[in-house]
């Protein structure tokens, strides 16, 4: 989907992490861990004050235990 015709992807990917974080039945601070990370980083990418990279995306998407192109597929 062209990106103007979506309102804000980015909200939507937040929401979606966040669902699947909630559906691995994992606490923001047990994720940071996996990723080795402090809690303050899943936090800030949950609530929109930091965007993730491709590659921590990738990370973070294998430490929830989802497929990234499946959260891809989701969002689009």
């Amino acid at each position: 989907m062209p990106r103007g015709l979506q309102p804000n992807p980015h909200a939507k990917l937040r929401e979606l992490l966040a669902q699947a974080r909630d559906d691995a039945g994992l606490k923001q601070a047990q994720v940071a861990a996996l990723l080795k990370r402090p809690q303050s980083f899943v936090s800030k990418y949950e609530n929109g004050e930091r965007k993730l990279d491709v590659v921590e995306f990738i990370d973070v998407c294998k430490a929830l235990g989802v497929s990234p192109s499946a959260l891809i597929e989701q969002l689009s």
